[in-house]
């Protein structure tokens, strides 16, 4: 049975829970800001699994670095969302603002570890 990729399941997970969150803020009436945050938050996780597939290294750094940007795109919305008059439920924010924080820390040190590899090789 193959080993659990982390940093595939959290992203996965947290575009599942910012889908949820993206719901609540159409259904509050928040098109545009719904519409940039999901575009953002489930392109983290794409953008990791695109690099499960890189063809070199090199590229592989790529995608992790777009998904890093991504996250700290959706970290930006998030802190934007913190407030009463859009209507969603605060305790997910809270949860996505904690979500996205340790997803940047791995993700940054996957692209550092990786970038280290590669002055190595």
């Amino acid at each position: 049975m193959p080993k659990e990729n982390h940093i595939l399941t959290k992203t996965f997970e947290f575009a599942n829970k910012s889908i949820d969150l993206y719901l609540q803020l159409r259904k509050a009436g928040h098109y545009r800001l719904a519409d940039q945050f999901v575009g953002s938050a489930t392109s983290i996780g794409a953008n990791v699994e695109e690099a499960q597939a890189a063809h070199s290294k090199l590229d592989f750094i790529a995608k992790m670095v777009i998904a890093a940007k991504e996250a700290r795109e959706t970290r930006y919305w998030l802190r934007l969302f913190n407030r009463e008059e859009l209507g969603a439920n605060h305790s997910d924010y809270e949860l996505l603002k904690n979500e996205i924080e340790e997803i940047l820390k791995i993700l940054n040190s996957i692209i550092k570890s990786s970038r280290e590899g590669k002055r190595n090789s």
